[in-house]
């Protein structure tokens, strides 16, 4: 993964024109470093190609989201110089898409509600690795949720959810998976040109598709939203690379089209981990409080 963003030359034939990408930063803390160079690379893409570029809000987190940090990515994309159309998508806007989205896959008998905890995981984890067998986990080294409710009585889980009890809805991945025909694959774009990934959906095990305190998750709400918009290329952070597996394999059952991608580099803080919107230091209203000017901030970021 190279540490330039892609040059003109190396992207795909656009599947529509003009091409189309989107910055979609979540409402949930103030923009850093790492959100300047995805939202510039994004900006500098649309430049050369003569694209078009889309601002979008993930504020699906209804609890983390709030109207103070929304109104603060704009005046700081504002400061960066970056301008883009005018009708901003807002996902907390279009639930009804997602939940089409979600009925699509039930229909498919996909999906099937899950009720543990993260701590009741844990512990089940915990035993079968005190036995000297291995649970296995996501590429973030999240642990997979068990297989046994795949198969629960439908009726039984019903009436729990009836009687208020908290879960969340998640893809039967096996029985996801028996649906595709042939290998899933994406477009990664960089600087060096195209090359075809292979997707491996089944690392991430049974995912959450909906939440009890959220009306989608971020896996199918991105996948929607890029085909509603017409995104022909996703352009963001290589902390989301190995999670495109998933959005291929969903784009797939859901008959979407499949954007190409380019996973940046991210930046990163002193303690080597990519920044996080808690680290003041490297928070764009820090560094514009203390002097720097946007011209500044395209050298700190490597552009």
């Amino acid at each position: 993964m190279s540490n330039r963003p892609p040059q003109l030359s190396c992207l795909p034939e656009p599947t529509t024109s003009p091409p189309v990408l989107r910055f979609a930063p979540s409402p949930n803390g103030y923009l850093h470093l790492g959100h300047a160079l995805s939202a510039l690379v994004n900006a500098d893409l649309a430049q050369q190609t003569g694209g078009r570029l889309l601002l979008r809000i993930e504020d699906i987190d209804i609890d983390r989201c709030n109207q103070e940090f929304e109104t603060a990515i704009h005046e700081d994309l504002a400061w960066l110089g970056l301008t883009f159309e005018h009708q901003v998508r807002r996902q907390s806007e279009h639930i009804d898409a997602y939940r089409a989205a979600l009925a699509k896959l039930e229909a498919m008998d996909l999906i099937y509600p899950a009720f543990l905890s993260r701590a009741e995981i844990r512990r089940q984890a915990e035993v079968v690795e005190a036995g000297g067998q291995v649970w296995p986990r996501d590429p973030d080294g999240a642990l997979h949720y068990p297989t046994d409710e795949r198969h629960s009585n439908r009726q039984v889980a019903q009436q729990r959810i009836a009687d208020g009890e908290r879960h969340s809805l998640r893809l039967n991945m096996a029985k996801a998976l028996s649906m595709v025909e042939g290998p899933l694959f994406w477009q990664e774009v960089s600087d060096a040109g195209q090359e075809q990934i292979s997707s491996d959906p089944a690392s991430w095990g049974d995912v959450i598709l909906w939440r009890w305190d959220a009306p989608s998750s971020y896996h199918l709400s991105v996948v929607v939203d890029d085909a509603l918009q017409g995104v022909t290329h996703v352009v963001r952070g290589a902390d989301l690379f190995a999670a495109t597996a998933v959005h291929r394999l969903l784009q797939h059952l859901l008959d979407l089209p499949a954007p190409a991608y380019t996973h940046h580099r991210l930046i990163l803080g002193e303690d080597g981990r990519k920044l996080s919107k808690s680290l003041q230091s490297a928070g764009l209203r820090h560094l514009r409080a203390e002097g720097l000017s946007p011209l500044d901030i395209r050298r700190l970021v490597g552009l």
